[in-house]
């Protein structure tokens, strides 16, 4: 629906001063800003002197549209006939379609009874809608304003510009403070990065002095361990003659010390190791068969027969696949150590199952033991760490064990997770790739 405002007629250079005049007045009226009155008049204005270039007479008409989300003022700009062919008309009828362009919400060339005509949109400011009762008023007070002179308009067009100038010089001026600003801020950030880059120095030196520390310290504990043990297997063999229930008990208290901790000793030269790189996969084809034959011949002297039952159960994996068997075989070991560590009574199953959607190889150990807390199943993988329970004291650990699980794991192009239920069991699994995850070739 269309509601007529105002039409002006355009004969010349006079004319088109008018309808500048009143399209900055029908602007006003309907509460336009002040800034989109001069695009509207200017726009206007444009049109309107190239419309009637060369005494081409045309009209211009000021209408308001409701049907949109919000009300428009449309001005359409209809010329009497077609302009001779001219180039200087073509150039002033470009250069006013860009201007409208530019300054008007649409602008779109068409034709209109009478002639060619162009139709430019403005959506109104957020506010109530116009009612027909006040457009009424609207026209009232337009045609009670006599139009300024020319003089008048020149006048006006130069406050505008004053007032656009000084409005462009503030916007100037705050965009300089924003771009010392913004100057400031990258100065910090640079010094920022430059003081974080420093601190990850330092703590690479200090992570690298770390490894360095726990490698140095693992090999010196290692030799004086090993013969702290091999003393104590010959003191256990009587191999120097009987030894009292006393003695014996003492011995053995000591044998075992020096075992915990030579486990603690190779679980931190592995560690340090990995960290500082140090440890490179050596693919190769694995069989499934092979290492779990493996497996039960290294494990066989941990299980208490009468208590645990170990069994590996292969589930239709007969295809070699391609990891480290001895990273592979480490980590195995480990769970299926821990699994018999924590079951007092049950079984200990280690299955291996080919995952065809995601080609990937699952290995699982599942006990009957004692099982986690839900809270507790990612603090198992930090080191050092272990979970209170009354078996953890009859078994003493490293807390090394499963942060080198997952470490190794990661190495083989796979991951450690882990289910369990407190007084049920607990489930370790690892998942590999079937192909090993070969790093691709430096190009440079």
């Amino acid at each position: 629906m269309s509601q007529r405002i105002l039409s002006v007629a355009l004969e010349g250079d006079k004319d088109v001063v008018l309808v500048r005049q009143r399209a900055r007045q029908i602007s006003d009226l309907l509460g336009f800003a002040k800034q989109d009155q001069v695009r509207i008049a200017t726009a206007v204005s444009e049109v309107a002197r190239a419309a009637c270039f060369g005494g081409i007479k045309a009209r211009a008409s000021f209408v308001l549209q409701d049907g949109h989300a919000r009300q428009q003022l449309e001005v359409t700009v209809t010329a009497a006939g077609a302009p001779a062919p001219d180039t200087k008309a073509a150039a002033l009828a470009d250069a006013a379609l860009v201007t409208a362009h530019r300054l008007m919400d649409t602008c779109v060339a068409g034709s209109a009874a009478g002639g060619p005509a162009i139709h430019m949109q403005k959506a109104l400011p957020p506010q109530g809608p116009i009612s027909p009762t006040r457009l009424a008023q609207i026209a009232t007070e337009l045609a009670a304003t006599p139009a300024g002179s020319s003089f008048e308009e020149v006048q006006q067009q130069n406050r505008e510009l004053v007032e656009t100038l000084a409005e462009l010089r503030e916007r100037q001026d705050d965009l300089l403070s924003l771009t010392r600003e913004l100057e400031d801020t990258n100065r910090g950030i640079v010094a920022l990065y430059a003081e974080i880059e420093d601190k990850a120095e330092r703590l690479r030196r200090a992570d690298e002095m770390k490894s360095r520390f726990l490698s140095n310290t693992s090999h010196e504990l290692r030799t004086p361990l090993s013969s702290i043990r091999a003393l104590s297997k010959l003191l256990l063999d009587r191999m120097d003659g009987e030894l009292t229930e006393e003695q014996e008990r003492q011995v053995w208290l000591i044998e075992r010390t020096a075992t915990e901790m030579s486990e603690l000793v190779n679980d931190l030269l592995d560690l340090a190791k990995i960290e500082a790189g140090r440890v490179e996969p050596q693919p190769a084809p694995v069989v499934i068969e092979n290492l779990f034959r493996a497996l039960k011949g290294m494990m066989r002297p941990l299980v208490d027969t009468e208590r645990v039952e170990l069994v590996f159960e292969n589930e239709g994996v007969n295809e070699p696949f391609e990891s480290d068997e001895g990273l592979l075989s480490q980590i195995l070991r480990n769970f299926i150590s821990n699994a018999l560590k924590f079951t007092e009574q049950g079984s200990v199953r280690v299955s291996a199952i080919y995952e065809f959607e995601t080609d990937t190889l699952r290995f699982a150990v599942t006990d009957t033991g004692i099982g986690i807390e839900a809270e507790h199943l990612q603090l198992i993988f930090e080191e050092f760490t272990q979970v209170e329970n009354p078996l953890q004291r009859k078994s003493k650990g490293t807390g090394l064990g499963l942060p080198l699980c997952r470490r190794l794991a990661e190495l083989l192009g796979g991951r450690v997770d882990v289910s369990s239920r407190p007084g049920v069991g607990s489930t370790f699994m690892l998942t590999l790739p079937r192909l090993f995850p070969h790093p691709a070739p430096d190009n440079a």
